[in-house]
């Protein structure tokens, strides 16, 4: 289970901090770094919130999109035996590495969202 919360549109990650006994939580998919700790639920939200309205006005402030642009492009490394199988695969099936690859990791996001 991946642990959100969804703040206005924006995604965060919910992680425990044992060392502080706080739940602390990072938005994602922004130009920048917007984080913010609580010890409860609606602490979080409440704090979320905050962090959150504030990072927005300081990219509105200086004149910067909010939301990362993300291209479609990234690289992997896999090792030398799952390239030479994804290949063999791609090809007995008609699919393009990139399609396989994509293929996937969508099924993936499916299974853990």
């Amino acid at each position: 289970m991946i642990n959100t919360l969804e703040i206005d549109g924006f995604k965060a990650i919910i992680n425990y901090d044992p060392e502080i006994e706080m739940f602390r939580g990072e938005f994602t998919g922004l130009n920048g770094g917007a984080d913010f700790y609580a010890t409860d639920p609606e602490g979080l939200k409440r704090e979320g919130k905050i962090s959150l309205d504030m990072f927005l006005k300081m990219c509105e402030e200086d004149g910067v999109e909010p939301r990362k642009d993300y291209s479609g492009k990234f690289n992997v490394r896999i090792p030398p035996q799952t390239h030479e199988r994804l290949v063999s695969i791609s090809a007995a099936t008609g699919k393009s590495l990139n399609q396989m690859v994509t293929d996937a990791i969508e099924e993936k996001l499916e299974n853990v969202a």
